[in-house]
This record gives C-alpha cells, structure tokens and sequence, in this order.
C-alpha cells in the first residue's frame, strides 16, 4: 500500500477514534450524569438552588420525629424500668458518650436519638456477648446537668462533675471548655473502668446498624494496636477525590485504571472489530474517563458499596475535619487525654485541629481514619456556634 494512503487510513482510524470519544463524553457528562445524578446530594451535578432547601426540611422534620420518638421511649422506660445495672470492670470496649445543653434544637433531642440507637444495638448482642458498656458523660455547667440526660439513668450510667470540678470553666472561651469537657469524660471512663478499647461519641452522632460489627473487624486489625485513635466520621461533603488527602489521588488513578480496563473488554466482547484499538492514547482516555465519572458522580457513593461486610471498609491516614465518633485503642484515650492537656483551644484551632496536629507532631503516633462512616451526623444545631435559622445539609 503506497504511504499516502497508509497515512490516510491512520488519520481516518484517529478521526473515528477522537469521534466516538466526544460522543462518549458528550452523552456521559452532558445527559446521562445530569439526569441520575440532580438529586445525589454529594455529586456535582447536584441541582442546590432546586432541592437543597427542600431535602433540609425532610432531614429536618426526619430529626425531629425520631427525637420525639426517642423522648416517648426514654419516658417509658424510666416509669417501667429499675435502676441500672453496676458497670462492668474493664470491658472489651466502652462506649462513652459526651453530651451538653443545647440553646436551640432541644426538640430534636439529639442524645435521646443517639442513647436509643444505642440500646437497640446493644439489646440484639445480648444473646451472643456484651458488645460494650455505655456511660454518658454530662458536661452541662448546671447543677442538675441536661434534661434528656437524666432520663437516661434508669438504662445507663450518667456521670457529672462536681461543683469542683466546675470550678474555673465559666470564663474558658466555647472551644477550649469543649476541649476539657471532652478530656474529662476520656479520663471518667478510663479512672470508673479502665476499658481495653474506648468509642467517645458526641452527642449527635447516632451509630448505624452496623457500628459495633464493624469496630469488633477494626479492633482486630494490626494497624489499630499501633493507632492513637481511629476517626469513625469524616464529613461526606469532604469525601470527594479531588481533596488535598494523597492517598485519594492513588486510590483514584488506580480505580480509573481498573475501570478502563473493564472497558476495553467490555467494548472488545460486544463491538468487536468496531472496538477502539488497544494503544496508550485510548488507555489514558478511558482512564481519565472513569475517573472524571466517578468524581463527578460522587466518591460518597462509591464508598456506600463497601458496607456489604465489614472486612471492605477502608482505612486510611486521618484527616482534620472533626471528631464527633472516635475509637481510641488500648490505653489510647489515657495518652489523648494527657496530649490534650498541653494545647489550648481557641477559634481556629478547636479540638480536632489540636488533635490532629499533636498526632503528627507526637513521635512514635499514628491516626487513621474508617470510610465510609459508621455514624450519622444528626446535629444541625452546634452546642458551640452560632445557629442559622434555617439549617441546611450542606
């Protein structure tokens, strides 16, 4: 075949090939992600000015009856129930959960949620094992502590401070008090029990169906043993590829490997001899291609699949962003405690900065972060900032 043609016949097949790629993104990107995606809250192509405020108000009201129904079970169980059983000495793991008053959003009843959520999980495990001790650890500053809070006391052990202990936080600014609020419940639990492991929850960070399954497979991983603690939450909003974390940038390259090799069988076994050609150029395209899907689509809702078992939640180095459900392995809570001690909290630098810095500044620590995540965060009204009227989920 004379050169001009065979040079023809090349540019022809590149023409095609470039062709078939902008139909492919063209319909992917511009009609397909747009119409399955308007309503996924974490995609881009998430339609806010559409549905946000409308799906707040569904999350909204959703809070708000689960409170109420809370409030109806606590009521119940208070009038019907004897008093709590003592604690066991040094559990396999204790959960404890911090909770304050809120100035608004008291009808959401958000440790009320949270403490029912709990006692459904730890009533199925009954039959097998105790899947954790419980402790409610209640840092109001008034003398009686939080309403919510003494209903709870016929179920679980409620610990407060002592007007001592009081003493000296009424002029702490809101962060650095949240701070030696939440080192006094790590030291409560550790001094009342001396657990092995400890789970602190904040008060509106309700645990999913799975929570205590997925903590015992963590618990026995080796990576834990040498953890300071395990982030159990990492906000969805942040979950995305495109994020300064390295290890996503991997994960990412690597899935959108992975997908375009499935692609060029797939296209092989039903195009055939109209299939793309197997070079470089179209491997980097496709692999692009997967990647710019998933992102677009939504990295949160890829994670969702791993909650078919246990043994496929990632783990990966911890982020900044936030600590409202925490394990602390071993005597870890003791050693958190302590780092707490030597920062002090101020606007800009709350707890989970000052934790997250001390775990990289600290020789010999090492954090870790659970996807996807084994709590809901409830909580659209902050006990610590300032509160929009009108919350939304994003």
């Amino acid at each position: 075949m004379p050169r001009w043609k065979a040079a023809l016949l090349q540019r022809g097949r590149w023409s095609i090939g470039v062709a078939q790629g902008a139909v492919l993104c063209v319909l992917t990107f511009g009609l397909v992600l747009p119409l399955c995606c308007h309503r996924c809250l974490y995609s881009y192509y998430f339609l806010r000015s559409v549905y946000l405020d409308w799906m707040s108000d569904v999350a909204l009201q959703e809070s708000y009856e689960r409170g109420q129904q809370a409030l109806r079970y606590w009521q119940n169980l208070a009038a019907a129930e004897s008093p709590a059983s003592p604690l066991s000495k040094r559990p396999e793991l204790l959960v404890t959960v911090v909770t304050a008053q809120r100035t608004d959003g008291r009808d959401f009843h958000y440790l009320l949620q949270v403490m029912h959520r709990l006692d459904v999980l730890l009533r199925s495990c009954r039959d097998t094992e105790l899947c954790a001790e419980v402790l409610v650890c209640d840092v109001e500053s008034s003398p009686s502590g939080t309403e919510d809070a003494s209903l709870l006391e016929k179920r679980f052990r409620v610990v407060r401070r002592s007007l001592e202990e009081k003493k000296g936080s009424e002029h702490l600014n809101v962060f650095e008090k949240e701070k030696r609020d939440y080192v006094y419940c790590l030291r409560k639990g550790w001094e009342l029990l001396n657990p092995r492991n400890v789970v602190v929850l904040e008060d509106d960070a309700l645990p999913r169906m799975d929570f205590f399954t997925v903590i015992r497979d963590l618990l026995t991983r080796r990576f834990t043993l040498n953890s300071l603690y395990v982030k159990l939450y990492h906000p969805e909003r942040l979950q995305r590829y495109w994020n300064p974390e390295p290890y996503r940038i991997l994960e990412w390259a690597g899935l959108g490997l992975v997908g375009a090799t499935v692609l060029l069988l797939f296209s092989v076994g039903l195009c055939g001899p109209w299939a793309p050609p197997l070079s470089p150029a179209v491997l980097l395209f496709l692999v692009l291609y997967v990647m710019a899907v998933v992102e677009l689509g939504g990295r949160h809702y890829l994670l969702e699949l791993r909650r078919v078992s246990p043994q496929l939640y990632a783990v990966s180095p911890a982020t900044e962003c936030c600590t409202p459900a925490m394990l602390y392995p071993g005597n870890a809570s003791a050693r958190v405690a302590a780092l707490l001690d030597r920062v002090k909290c101020i606007k800009g630098y709350a707890k989970d900065m000052a934790l997250y810095q001390l775990a990289r500044n600290t020789p010999g620590e090492r954090a870790h972060s659970v996807e996807p995540n084994l709590i809901t965060h409830i909580g659209a009204y902050s006990s610590v900032r300032p509160n929009p009227p009108h919350p939304k989920l994003l």
